[in-house]
């Protein structure tokens, strides 16, 4: 399992069983599967907009939705070259508001709306999503299935 941090871009078609991140509190875990050709990606976003910090975007695109999920979308066609595909299955986690005495500055709300436009930009739709709320959540894909297994402290697992 590739393990990706704050801002990291994971892809994988072949090494790997999937791909997984921890602790997503107001950060949103993308995630793109595509069954034709066993690709799969993940971007874990920490903030809406890369214009609060130019040299960072440079230096880790997916810090930010809206460098993430270009960079992301970017590495995926690179990993599919040849591939044939119907395109891809997205889901998305996290977003939560996690500490109340931030919640005026709504970064989860924030990056959550922040990541479905640059989705939306791009022609693509969430088929699954679990975002929001107040709990801080781990999330992995499988490669060969697609399957999105999320779980939390003090919770049971479930899938999207």
């Amino acid at each position: 399992m590739m393990v990706i941090g704050v801002g990291g871009i994971g892809v994988i078609n072949g090494e790997h069983v999937g791909i997984k991140t921890f602790a997503l509190g107001s950060c949103v875990a993308v995630m793109l599967y595509d069954p034709v050709s066993g690709f799969v990606g993940m971007v874990h976003v920490a903030l809406p907009c890369s214009q609060t910090n130019l040299q960072r975007a440079c230096a880790m695109p997916g810090y930010f939705a809206d460098t993430g999920v270009d960079e992301l979308l970017k590495q995926a066609s690179k990993a599919r070259s040849g591939k044939r595909s119907k395109g891809y299955v997205v889901k998305v986690c996290g977003g939560a508001s996690i500490i109340k005495s931030n919640a005026s500055f709504n970064i989860g709300e924030r990056n959550c709306d922040a990541v479905m436009e640059h989705l939306a930009r791009n022609g693509l739709r969430v088929s699954a999503s679990d975002l929001g709320g107040t709990i801080s959540r781990t999330v992995s894909i499988e490669k060969d299935t697609g399957h999105v297994l999320v779980s939390s402290p003090g919770r049971p697992s479930w899938g999207l």
